[in-house]
């Protein structure tokens, strides 16, 4: 996975994984390696919507003083 990847890009990866997981044409192997990739882009779109939810919280507390 790319250093540069961003929330929109990991998300229209994993869409595309969930797509070629549903339509069960790929091999096991395959299929465990998307699976994985999978679980790691999900980790990192979290890791992004956490660390969004963490900026809004601190810039709405902010404002609030």
């Amino acid at each position: 996975m790319e250093n540069k990847l961003n929330y929109n890009d990991a998300m229209d990866r994993l869409q595309k994984i969930v797509e070629e997981l549903e339509g069960g044409k790929r091999s096991l192997d395959e299929s465990l390696k998307l699976f994985e990739e999978g679980t790691k882009l999900a980790a990192f779109c979290r890791d992004a919507l956490d660390k969004a939810e963490q900026k809004i919280t601190e810039l709405s507390d902010k404002t609030e003083e």
